[in-house]
């Protein structure tokens, strides 16, 4: 008896599955998108996928999706199924880092960062820098793909920066 999978065409899936074979599901993280395509990086492994067309994308959106080549020449992708989609935003507070940041800067070296889940949901990075570096390296983080990946795997909707230049404390907040 033989167990292999079985399709019924070139572009159909082993039985059993949803979509064609060569089907990409994941999460991806939108780094371009304008009215005719989008650019979509994946969130584990980073592979890139141009899309053909844009399905109401935007720029720093998070989609859980299954693409698929597009035929006849396969060098660009289809989305064939939204599962999720999120808009991601990632803004500068006004609000200094929290007692926490600063505890946590007081104990790591010039140049160190200190990864921390949150209470709630999300994820915490301090960094300690030389004071009057952080309004550079804030940024720096700000316009990071890392950034955007990091926000999409931690399930955040908002990465909210918080600086002090004069103490050389950068708490970047990963946030539902």
């Amino acid at each position: 008896m033989n167990d292999e999978p079985t399709t019924d065409g070139d572009d159909e899936a082993p039985a059993g599955t949803d979509g064609p074979a060569d089907a990409e599901c994941g999460q991806f993280v939108v780094t371009h998108a304008d009215e005719d395509s989008a650019v979509l990086k994946a969130v584990d492994g980073g592979q890139v996928h141009t899309l053909a067309s844009n399905p109401d994308l935007a720029e720093d959106d998070v989609v859980e999706a299954t693409l698929a080549p597009e035929p006849p020449m396969e060098v660009t992708w289809q989305v064939v199924e939204v599962a999720s989609q999120r808009a991601l935003s990632i803004e500068r507070s006004p609000e200094p880092p929290t007692e926490l940041a600063y505890d946590i800067a007081a104990d790591q070296p010039v140049g160190e960062v200190t990864r921390r889940e949150r209470a709630g949901e999300g994820e915490l990075h301090v960094l300690t820098l030389d004071p009057g570096s952080v309004a550079d390296a804030a940024a720096e983080v700000a316009g990071d793909e890392a950034t955007r990946t990091v926000a999409a795997r931690a399930g955040a909707r908002r990465v909210e920066l918080r600086l002090d230049d004069e103490e050389g404390v950068l708490s970047v907040r990963y946030l539902p």
